[in-house]
């Protein structure tokens, strides 16, 4: 078999070359480097490398197109294929994965008979006595008392059959009545959540913070008789 010789800006690339001539593999052929490439300034090619090339003469093979190789080394699908995943039986399975999405969808979820039950029926079912919201209301006071670590100590006192008062007493509460008394007003409400669930009802709470809401009360009552 007669040598080819080709040229390229590096040895393999030459190589390559050579190899599309002869239409081989590269361990079919064997070469012959004439010339390493040679770089110039600036990383330019000064020199390109030149190569000879030939099919080897004890396995001389007919000449063939590279692309038509690359083409049949290609793996073909096998038996074991024919169940895997394709375009068309994705968009399949999509489309009926929807379908039953849909179909799941409309089924009706039965609906519990306390989820029928009105405002009206929670306002007649009897809610925590007074002392059993003064007092959890007095645990609940203390323990925000020492989340915010201040000196005070939570007290109960029932003004009427459903009406209770918890109190909060000790030194420097300033940080838990705020300016104009609204941090209160947000402890009070905050206190009502924590005791008083639901609109049932119940016994009313007030609380008071450092005398805050007695002292109110009091200037009121003094201008109100003038």
């Amino acid at each position: 078999m007669e040598w080819v010789e080709t040229t390229g800006r590096t040895v393999e690339e030459a190589k390559d070359a050579a190899l599309d001539r002869l239409g081989v593999d590269e361990r079919d052929a064997e070469f012959d480097v004439v010339e390493e490439a040679r770089s110039g300034l600036f990383g330019r090619v000064r020199q390109e490398a030149r190569v000879r090339a030939r099919v080897r003469p004890d396995q001389p093979r007919p000449r063939v197109d590279r692309r038509d190789r690359r083409r049949r080394g290609a793996p073909a699908a096998s038996d074991g294929d024919a169940g895997a995943t394709t375009p068309e039986n994705a968009d399949a399975s999509v489309e009926a994965k929807a379908e039953t999405s849909g179909d799941r969808g409309r089924t009706k979820t039965p609906v519990a008979p306390s989820a029928t039950r009105s405002r009206d029926d929670d306002d007649d079912v009897p809610g925590p006595s007074a002392a059993e919201i003064g007092e959890q209301a007095r645990v609940f006071l203390d323990g925000l008392a020492e989340v915010f670590d201040v000196d005070a100590e939570a007290e109960v006192e029932l003004l009427d059959d459903i009406t209770v008062e918890a109190r909060l007493t000790g030194d420097d509460l300033g940080l838990l009545i705020g300016p104009k008394g609204q941090t209160l007003a947000a402890v009070q409400d905050l206190t009502r959540a924590a005791v008083q669930h639901g609109p049932r009802r119940g016994a009313r709470l007030r609380v008071d913070v450092g005398g805050y809401q007695q002292r109110r009360r009091e200037a009121l009552a003094r201008f109100t008789n003038g």
